[in-house]
């Protein structure tokens, strides 16, 4: 058997196998690309006129602590630059604690002042989606699972790619429609042309999404090829006997922004901070703040990777960690989730990506439809319209 015959073969039965799942996985994902704009569409209660400031932290977090006495662990707040009303997450509540990850959600006026909403994660389409799309709603074996169907995808792509290649001389017309009097001829033209207009976007996506998904064999194979992938280490110390008198977090962020993250020791006044993690109450625990700042060199509008640790009692910087310091491994990791949901393109990009969503699905019809065809397969009574 030549090399394009099995390749059109192995290009066939991914896609008949795969085609579903990989449907599912694409066009859920379309929607979590603008995923906060339609959860703030379903829910126009957190729209708000007024952007938080550092103030908005400290009025936040006494809310939730009296709103949610029983809750003594940390809360992770986000500090976004639009008028959304402000979001704060509990990690591992014990209502959900046999669901896997599913935080407590909670959002707030932006004075910090009351409660908006409340939620759990996974409970609401935005997050519910969300699970769709990176578990198969499978927790993490889902994960896992995605990680392979998104390699199995890499090779249908490939292979798809390989089966199309033209002989030599044969370049411009395969990049046209031929005249064909069969429907299977059309499909073949729409499924080349649409196939070939997007497979380096949706190499990317799927490349990024198996990373993604699979990060610790991930870091492996960085590390093979350029050097150890490095993370923020664990703080460790005593924990204190008793609770002290906690540093306000306004206090707290304006000593973080005198940390000193760049080789010509400038600190992070003019970076944007996009976390607040409060600290663990838990007298288990040492208590610190953890900050989560955007450098300028980070693409990641929403989560970066640079954290200023700053304990919660005396005010003072304990631990820095900043991933774009450490070797090219880190930059690979850092612009994963980014590319994965267009953010770094802005608007264009994430445009780009849903028009790249919908291409799978067209593709998986039109691939589909032809197999039916040339098979003479016939529809099951139930489906036959």
């Amino acid at each position: 058997m030549s090399l394009r015959k099995y390749t059109r073969r192995l290009h066939l039965w991914l896609g008949l196998s795969l085609g579903v799942l990989l449907t599912i996985i694409c066009l859920s994902g379309t929607m979590l690309v603008f995923y906060v704009e339609i959860d703030t569409w379903l829910h126009p209660e957190l729209e708000s006129s007024q952007l938080a400031t550092d103030s908005s932290w400290d009025s936040a977090l006494h809310t939730l602590n009296n709103s949610y006495p029983d809750k003594k662990g940390p809360w992770r707040i986000e500090v976004s630059d639009s008028k959304r009303a402000m979001s704060a997450r509990y990690y591992n509540p014990i209502e959900t604690r046999c669901e896997g990850f599913a935080p407590l959600m909670v959002w707030l006026t932006n004075d910090g002042l009351s409660v908006l909403r409340e939620d759990y994660w996974g409970h609401y389409l935005a997050t519910w989606l969300y699970n769709l799309h990176y578990t198969l709603l499978f927790g993490e074996t889902g994960t896992f699972v995605i990680g392979y169907i998104g390699l199995a995808a890499l090779f249908l792509l490939v292979s798809g790619l390989v089966s199309w290649w033209p002989k030599q001389g044969q370049w411009p017309r395969a990049f046209k429609f031929k005249r064909r009097r069969t429907r299977i001829g059309l499909l073949y033209d729409w499924h080349k042309i649409l196939g070939l207009a997007s497979i380096v976007p949706l190499f990317l996506l799927v490349a990024t999404g198996v990373m993604l998904s699979l990060p610790q064999e991930t870091n492996k194979v960085l590390e093979l090829l350029f050097s150890p992938v490095q993370t923020a280490s664990k703080l460790s110390g005593v924990a204190s006997t008793k609770i002290q008198h906690t540093v306000p977090i306004s206090d707290a962020i304006t000593a973080a922004r005198q940390a000193k993250v760049a080789e010509n020791g400038a600190n992070l006044q003019q970076s944007r901070l996009a976390w607040i993690q409060t600290p663990d109450n838990n007298l288990s625990a040492q208590r610190f703040y953890t900050f989560r700042f955007q450098i300028p060199e980070d693409p990641s509008h929403r989560f970066p990777n640079t954290f200023v640790h700053v304990d919660a009692d005396s005010g003072q910087i304990i631990n820095i960690f900043s991933a774009w310091k450490h070797g090219p491994a880190n930059n690979i990791k850092g612009w994963l989730h980014t590319l994965h949901n267009g953010s770094v393109g802005g608007m264009t990009l994430r445009i780009l990506w849903v028009i790249c969503g919908l291409i799978v699905l067209a593709l998986f019809c039109l691939g589909f439809t032809r197999w039916r065809l040339r098979t003479g397969k016939k529809a099951p009574p139930a489906l036959k319209m």
